[in-house]
């Protein structure tokens, strides 16, 4: 028996001394390790934590960054808190009952003091429960009130009727609905057939009318003009006349020099007419001396 106990004890299986207490040690480095991280936490940029203990939310929230939770008790959920957009169909109908569908993009953000509430009260995403619901109730209500050629015309008069009424369906304490923005707005073709006619019909109106203010406008411009150039030979005709000196004035400036020959009464029409001009008219003409035929000369005889 000792012989074989002997043997035992120095067989393979047995481990030195040195190497078993490394693996001790190895052993309670890992065990700290994983306290260690139990422990503590990590909220990511833009998010804020949810502390959990055996199914107790904790009232406040984390914020971003490292810190210190009870180990393996105690668990971070992380709810974001960053602007989101999250697109939706949608579809209503006009107080003229056609149906208008369209497509809608939602942003929204969960303000911090609501992450809380919202992971303690509410499951799932908050836009698919919380918000698409308010939005889809509110731009159709919006709607009913208007005409489905309103609706085509008026979109940021909707948009902001929706986003207004939808703020308080949900609460602007609650969640924060940032905008709304509509597109493709999709009507029978019909609709969209008739709605084109009339708007060309109104632009073609618009036109005639302009035409005809442009027309009244140039008229009384013309009338304007002639009472104003009427009013003028008025005026220098009458200055005229309280001035004859200064048709005598106006006559030395343009006179070139040559004595001219004063034709007229001073109660009739005065005609002027330059010496060389009376002259030319006034000069005998040259007298044609007659013509004188020939002498016959005689015929001579064969």
């Amino acid at each position: 028996m000792s012989r074989g106990s002997s043997y035992n004890s120095g067989g393979p299986s047995a481990l030195p001394d040195g190497i078993a207490r490394w693996i001790g040690v190895a052993i309670l480095v890992f065990a700290l390790i994983v306290f260690a991280s139990s422990g503590t936490y990590v909220v990511q940029p833009g998010f804020r934590g949810i502390a959990v203990t055996l199914g107790k939310v904790s009232p406040q929230f984390k914020p971003e960054g490292f810190g210190f939770k009870q180990p393996f008790v105690t668990g971070i959920q992380q709810m974001s808190v960053r602007q989101q957009t999250r697109p939706m169909p949608a579809e209503c109908y006009s107080s003229d009952l056609q149906q208008v569908k369209m497509d809608v993009h939602v942003l929204y953000r969960v303000p911090e003091r609501s992450v809380v509430k919202i992971f303690q009260e509410y499951a799932g995403e908050p836009c698919d429960n919380l918000i698409a619901p308010r939005v889809q109730e509110a731009i159709k209500e919006v709607a009913a009130s208007m005409s489905a050629e309103q609706i085509v015309k008026k979109r940021e008069d909707i948009k902001t009727g929706a986003l207004d009424l939808a703020r308080k369906k949900i609460g602007a304490d609650f969640l924060e609905v940032v905008d709304l923005v509509l597109y493709n707005m999709t009507l029978s073709p019909e609709l969209e057939q008739a709605i084109e006619l009339k708007m060309v019909q109104e632009q073609e109106a618009e036109k005639a009318k302009f035409t005809q203010l442009k027309a009244q406008i140039e008229a009384d411009t013309a009338i304007i003009r002639a009472k104003g150039e009427a009013e003028a030979i008025q005026v220098r005709g009458q200055a005229l006349r309280d001035n004859p000196d200064f048709i005598r004035l106006q006559i030395l400036q343009n006179w070139n020099g040559r004595s001219p020959l004063v034709v007229g009464t001073e109660a009739g029409a005065n005609m002027l007419l330059s010496l060389d001009e009376l002259n030319k008219h006034t000069a005998p003409a040259p007298r044609q001396q007659p013509r004188t035929s020939p002498p016959a000369q005689p015929s001579r005889s064969k």
